[in-house]
């Protein structure tokens, strides 16, 4: 072979080399650019796969916020509404049984007249309610009917009427059915029926008997008074007025019952009827 065939030779096989080189490098690259593809596909399923689940963390979360959320409203709701029924209903009520009102007509009035008749009547609430000594209530606090609280005393004048046709006997009972920080210590509670006047108050912390300026200890701890009327014919009213107040004068009047709350009821039921 002439030497310049053998040139040409060596230069084809050269070229050849290079073209071999070039097309693995071409593969080689193509190849990377696959994986790297396919790496980011793979990114692009974990960042959506991982974005579905931030999703539905925030989905969960937010739900959970809102159930907590109309939680909160409905205890704030509730708290409210025991509050508007707390007051509503005053810090004295009177009640007769309704079985007694519609069967036997013991019926509840402001007025002596019963152009209005009920089985419950509530007292009007008096705020921040401070001591005051006894002797200073108004000489004529049982002649006015209704609500009629001084500034620092409930005052509430009632009428307990038999208007069905049986004679019945019939119980009445005063009870505290709800009291904080010990404010009944210094509490006295004066009962008028019919005009007579008794003064009621708890026994002295010392256990000693009742109060100097009380005509009647409580029977117990939560009950005031309980009084019993027989013979109570058609047609028969009696008229009672409760006064609540603080007693200043009361050893058990500290500041350590400031701010103490104290709601009581009479409740009147038959107990006999002929």
């Amino acid at each position: 072979m002439s030497k310049k065939k053998k040139e040409q030779a060596k230069q084809a096989e050269l070229e050849n080399q290079q073209l071999d080189e070039s097309t693995e490098a071409a593969a080689e690259a193509s190849a990377k650019a696959n994986d790297k593809e396919k790496e980011q596909a793979l990114r692009d399923v974990l960042h959506i796969r991982r974005t579905a689940k931030e999703v539905k963390r925030y989905t969960v979360l937010m739900r959970v916020t809102g159930l907590i959320a109309v939680a909160l409203v409905a205890l704030i709701a509730i708290g409210y509404a025991i509050a508007y029924f707390y007051n509503k209903y005053g810090s004295f009520t009177i009640k007769v049984n309704k079985y007694d009102m519609v069967n036997q007509g013991l019926s509840l009035s402001e007025t002596p007249d019963f152009d209005k008749t009920n089985s419950m009547l509530t007292a009007d609430i008096v705020y921040d309610m401070t001591n005051i000594s006894g002797e200073d209530l108004p000489d004529n606090i049982d002649k006015v009917n209704g609500n009629h609280n001084g500034r620092n005393y409930i005052a509430y004048t009632f009428y307990l009427h038999n208007s069905g046709k049986d004679t019945i006997t019939y119980e009445g009972d005063l009870t505290i059915s709800n009291v904080t920080k010990n404010v009944d210590e210094a509490i006295r509670v004066a009962v008028y029926t019919n005009g007579e006047k008794v003064v009621y108050g708890k026994t002295k912390s010392d256990g000693s008997g009742k109060e100097s300026d009380c005509d009647e200890e409580f029977i117990t701890a939560n009950q005031v008074m309980h009084t019993k009327v027989e013979d109570f014919k058609k047609g028969d009213t009696t008229k009672y007025t409760v006064v609540i107040w603080l007693e200043g004068n009361d050893p058990d009047c500290v500041d350590d019952i400031i701010g103490g709350v104290i709601k009581m009821q009479m409740d009147f039921k038959i107990i006999e009827n002929t």
